[in-house]
């Protein structure tokens, strides 16, 4: 159970690094924005976080 909750925050941490490194900071924020309305069951919060998460994608393709 260790191992797996090990492998979960090294993933979750490696995510987070790769949004920050291609999005910089409101990357981050919009991801923990996701995370947070995800976990909270927050559609507002959620919501939030995916169109961030959207509008960085299209202005980068």
């Amino acid at each position: 159970m260790a191992l797996v909750a090990l492998v979960a925050a090294a993933l979750a941490l490696g995510l987070e690094q790769t949004i920050q490194w291609r999005f910089g900071p409101m990357g981050v924020i919009a991801f923990v924005a996701l995370t947070i309305g995800i976990k909270a069951k927050n559609a507002v919060v959620s919501s939030f976080g995916a169109v961030i998460l959207v509008m960085l994608l299209a202005q980068s393709g």
